[in-house]
């Protein structure tokens, strides 16, 4: 059973016999808390066996490697939109390619980006996470000190170190300058911006370059034609994510494993058929012959170049689906050596067919594998749509859960996969987009203009966030990071040079996209930040808080009332407001916050911090109900019941801290006793009979009161600007804030409150 995790005082245990006197907090500014456990998050493969490795090794391949390994659809196409002038060319794009994937997708994330997980979990937000709990740069002033007790909350850092005064500076560089906290978080948001505009042009591109094969089998398929199939594909795409990707588990690997076995087994095919000599491609030499000959055009074609890693960002944004060495396995043993066998083929074909690259995949298939080969690609480009849509809607789940965006219905379609959600708003925003952007483009040329700007701006980005991990987490000497800025950053800075330039050729696209989220999202954390600040400036305080209860209009009466605030220091402001209205309280009343902690996890023993307002008889309690930003909010029973079984198990061990520091001299540990009842967990508890009958008393209330009913009491602030806001600010919070907050997702059923039982209290906010 968990227990209260109060601190021990060492110097009271002096001699033998006496007991330990344990702190007890007597602000309503501070919480006590559930003692941490030990739990880890994600997978742990330290120990793990090489069969449960190699499984999760084969499962990553159809969840993360859909959209890099269907880039080979469109690649040549999008690199030499208008034609190949000269026959060294094709070896100097292969160049870039083999080096491109080696640098970035290998080096850069399978060797270096996973290692900073965030006990398992990825993404721009775990990069985020890990810098708000080693320096404090987070934006809201919700941090507690007992929130570094979690289990998972500290980081493993080195404790031998040379660069502690580089780290130092930098940590105290972020701390004390605002401006780079706001920064860190709007291109934070920037980066998640930019995965929904991903989520809308890989469906498109991928399941359009895949149904431009029927071009080639029968001049019946004409452009349009092709491009209302495809919409008839994403249709029905977008219709099945309400069932959940776990409806077909892990049918998606096989799928994606035949696929890259038919494109390594056509790539060796045609490097033998048409012109081994591509392996010469290895020599760099080709790639500077290559901007020699065509200058300022083969800058521009490396917007093409660089869609070979699309989809790239899936390694790190998925590995708490798996673990860093099932992925680093899959990568290097499969992924890895398909794709350079697939991209040589089709490089060794196009040596002697330099008139068919705008067709290259399908033109270079082997005849009677053609339609085997169509089959797979339709099926390869829905499992990549498919990761994607399920990525967009993961890291807008993790942007809600931290006050970064409107609040949106969560619909968590899986009990056996963790992680596995669906937003309807979202789906069907994505769906539309993605129907219009088919529509609109119509070729994958044109198309590919537009992805990869969104693609090489999220990327650099992560390695922004790289080099600050590296010195302010890893505290590695500065010549790492300089040296990972040289090889790794800069190169990624120059394939977003050329992918710009398409700008006014589609590239706005996903810029105007990401634009619109970024504005809702800044907007949204703006708003939620002032509030959360007026709440603070204006909670009620502990001699206010027991007037307001004490008052001789205010009467209570049987039930219990659960008061939803997210405040998680004090009183709220909106609870004076209800007392002075009603006058009436139930007879045990609990403040709870949800809270979200900048980490993927929270232990569910780990979840509840609990405080009781004194005096003892008010029977009144302080709630904080923790979440990591990946935590799914449907616990497997009803929230209302593991909050009252906690707040039992906290009121007993908290009764044993009460009797010790309040009343040391009731205790008699006499060793014979029959009356003699024991609580606790490693440390021995002795009550008199006694004081186990005040404690069963104290138990006995709460299950009356919650025998009685449970009302949950909401409150419902209204929030306006003041009178002497600007234009700007009154924009902001009376109009864009108040409409997405009254047309998306209201609290009661974020929370999946009864609604029976829910009673909405109202207060006006002026900020």
């Amino acid at each position: 059973m968990p227990k209260s995790n109060i601190s021990s005082n060492p110097d009271s245990d002096e001699g033998q016999g006496k007991t330990t006197r344990l702190r007890r907090h007597d602000s309503l500014d501070l919480e006590s808390s559930n003692v941490k456990g030990h739990h880890a998050g994600g997978h742990s493969t330290t120990n793990a066996s090489w069969a449960v490795v190699l499984t999760l090794a084969f499962q990553s391949l159809g969840v993360i490697y859909g959209d890099i390994g269907t880039s080979p659809l469109y690649v040549y196409a999008s690199t030499f939109t208008s034609g190949i002038k000269h026959r060294d060319d094709i070896l100097g794009v292969l160049s870039l390619i083999y080096y491109t994937i080696t640098l970035l997708p290998v080096i850069k994330y399978v060797f270096i980006v996973l290692r900073a997980n965030d006990n398992g979990k990825g993404g721009t937000f775990a990069l985020y996470s890990l810098l708000c709990r080693n320096a404090k740069v987070g934006l809201l002033p919700s941090q507690q000190i007992e929130d570094q007790e979690v289990s998972n909350y500290q980081l493993e850092l080195p404790t031998k170190c040379n660069q502690l005064g580089v780290s130092l500076k930098l940590k105290t560089f972020l701390e004390k300058n605002k401006l780079s906290k706001y920064i860190l978080l709007i291109v934070t948001m920037l980066s998640t911006s930019l995965v929904i505009g991903d989520g809308v042009l890989t469906p498109s591109i991928s399941v359009l370059s895949a149904i431009s094969g029927l071009k080639g089998a029968s001049p019946v398929f004409t452009e349009g034609r092709v491009v209302w199939i495809s919409i008839a594909i994403l249709v029905l795409l977008f219709s099945a994510q309400r069932f959940g990707t776990d409806k077909v588990g892990y049918s998606f690997a096989p799928i994606v494993t035949v696929w890259f076995a038919f494109n390594a087994g056509i790539g060796v095919y045609n490097f033998i058929k048409y012109d081994p000599t591509v392996i010469k491609a290895v020599n760099p030499w080709y790639i500077i012959q290559y901007f020699q000959r065509n200058g300022r055009d083969a800058w521009i074609s490396l917007g093409g170049v660089f869609l070979c890693i699309t989809g790239t960002e899936a390694l790190f944004a998925d590995v708490g689906h798996f673990s860093v060495k099932s992925i680093q396995l899959s990568m290097s043993c499969v992924t890895y050596p398909a794709l350079m066998l697939t991209y040589s083929g089709q490089a060794s074909f196009l040596r002697l067919n330099q008139d068919l690259v705008k067709d290259t995949f399908y033109e270079c298939i082997p005849g009677p594998l053609y339609w085997p080969m169509f089959v797979i690609a339709v099926l390869a480009t829905i499992v990549a749509s498919q990761a994607m849509i399920s990525g967009t809607f993961s890291i807008i789940q993790q942007s809600l859960a931290l006050g970064c965006f409107p609040r949106v219905q969560i619909v968590h379609t899986s009990a056996k996969y963790e992680g596995q959600v669906y937003i309807p708003e979202i789906n069907y925003f994505l769906m539309l987009a993605c129907v219009g952007v088919t529509l609109a483009f119509r070729t994958t040329e044109n198309i590919g203009h537009a992805y990869g700007i969104a693609v090489a701006l999220a990327e650099t980005i992560t390695s922004g966030f790289m080099i600050l991990v590296i010195l302010v987490i890893w505290k590695k000497h500065i010549a790492v990071a300089i040296i990972y800025a040289c090889c790794i950053w800069s190169v990624e800075l120059v394939y977003l040079s050329s992918v710009l330039y398409k700008f006014p050729h589609g590239g706005y696209f996903p810029i105007a996209l990401a634009s619109v989220f970024l504005a809702l999202m800044v907007i949204w954390n703006y708003v939620y930040r002032k509030k959360y600040y007026y709440e603070m400036d204006n909670k009620i305080s502990p001699s206010t808080f027991r007037d307001l209860v004490n008052q001789s209009n205010c009467s209570r009466i049987p039930g219990l009332a659960i008061f939803y605030s997210e405040l998680v220091d004090g009183i709220p402001p909106i609870f004076g407001h209800y007392v002075e209205n009603i006058s009436v309280l139930h007879s045990v009343l609990v403040f709870a916050s949800v809270k979200s902690l900048p980490i993927s996890t929270v232990p569910p023993e780990e979840r509840f911090l609990f405080r009781r307002v004194h005096p003892r008889d008010l029977y009144v309690f302080r709630c904080v109900v923790r979440y990591g930003y990946t935590d799914a909010r449907n616990e497997e029973e009803p929230f209302e019941r593991l909050l009252i079984d906690r707040l039992k198990e906290f009121m007993k061990d908290e009764f044993w801290v009460y009797v010790q520091k309040d009343h040391p001299e009731s205790i008699q540990v006499q060793e014979h006793e029959s009356d003699q009842i024991h609580h606790g967990d490693g440390n021995e508890h002795v009550l008199t009979r006694a004081q186990e009958e005040v404690l069963e008393k104290d138990i006995e209330v709460i299950d009356k009161a919650w025998n009685a009913g449970v009302v949950h009491m909401m409150g419902e602030s209204e929030v306006t600007a003041n009178k002497s806001s600007g234009i700007g600010k009154r924009i902001v919070i009376d109009f864009a804030f108040n409409f997405m907050k009254k047309n998306l997702r209201q609290s009661d059923k974020m929370f999946d409150i009864p609604r029976k039982r829910l009673l909405k209290v109202g207060m006006t906010y002026e900020l």
